[in-house]
């Protein structure tokens, strides 16, 4: 048995994780498992979407984190880590600066990647071996706090995708446009009305935090009408209420009922009454694509 301990830094609009695992290759078969998950609420999005800049004070929470991490990973003897932003981050005009900062402080080499690059992180973590499900045609919607990537995938491939400025924090700021659901709405429908056999594959934080309240199983989807029920729920509740009787973080409490409309119009626009969701995300994938690319060959080699 051999055991490689990896980390991913996953910078989004709505908070910070960081992601530490044990890749395990035993038996011609590689194993992932989840060593530590911490989550910081930073928000980088809140004022990159209204003011075009990450404040000063914010750069410096952000620093901290970012140090903190950096210690996280050499504490747990991680061999090696990739560190990726996405929307927030791409936006901001300060970006470039706040990166070289952090670089020169905490040695974390953040690298800026466009909704193609996530999706693909995505995708190659084994996603459809998690839902398990029958259907041959998906739309893969993945609502982050300033932008939602979606994908449209035919036996096992991505045919097409396409990034949307429309985002849970950016929504909740009024910062999303009519022209922007238009053109998403459209894109949608002329990607996915023609296929029959197909549902919904969803990620990000709060479709997660919904799958979870559910209780279901990861290979269980949610139906849409569920999730209009438990939106028309949650929103009916104060945000003192969602943290203390659903059990949802501060950060999450605000936003959930300004990211789930995105998942429910998606799939109302593309005719799927079911939405999977397996629960993986960027730094899953940038886990898996780290070591297939540094170490897979290394490792399995040593074994033949």
């Amino acid at each position: 048995m051999e055991v490689t301990k990896l980390g991913a830094i996953d910078i989004g609009s709505n908070s910070v994780r960081c992601l530490i695992s044990n890749v395990v290759h035993k038996d011609r078969y590689t194993h992932y498992r989840k060593v530590s998950m911490i989550r910081l609420p930073i928000r980088l999005g809140q004022e990159v979407f209204l003011n075009g800049a990450v404040s000063e004070e914010t750069a410096v929470r952000f620093t901290e984190g970012m140090q903190a991490y950096m210690y996280l990973l050499k504490v747990h003897g991680v061999e090696d880590f990739r560190a990726v932003a996405t929307s927030a981050m791409r936006e901001a005009a300060n970006g470039a600066e706040l990166i070289k900062k952090i670089r020169k402080s905490t040695g974390i080499d953040i690298q800026i990647i466009d909704g193609a690059e996530e999706a693909r992180l995505v995708f190659n973590s084994k996603l459809y071996d998690i839902i398990q499900a029958p259907q041959e045609h998906f739309i893969y919607i993945d609502v982050g706090g300033g932008s939602t990537e979606l994908s449209i995938l035919h036996d096992q491939f991505v045919i097409a995708s396409e990034s949307f400025k429309i985002g849970g924090v950016r929504i909740m700021n009024g910062l999303d446009t009519e022209e922007e659901w238009l053109r998403m709405k459209k894109w949608t429908e002329r990607h996915m009305l023609n296929f029959h056999n197909k549902a919904a594959i969803g990620a990000g934080g709060n479709i997660n935090k919904l799958h979870k309240l559910s209780l279901r199983p990861l290979n269980k989807a949610l139906g849409l009408s569920y999730i209009e029920d438990q939106f028309n729920r949650i929103s009916a509740l104060d945000v003192e209420e969602r943290v203390t009787q659903l059990g949802l973080n501060f950060d999450r409490a605000d936003i959930i009922v300004h990211a789930l409309p995105i998942y429910m119009k998606v799939m109302q626009w593309a005719g799927v009454g079911k939405v999977y969701v397996p629960k993986i995300g960027v730094s899953d994938g940038l886990i898996r694509d780290l070591y297939h690319k540094e170490y897979k060959d290394k490792v399995e080699g040593q074994q033949l």
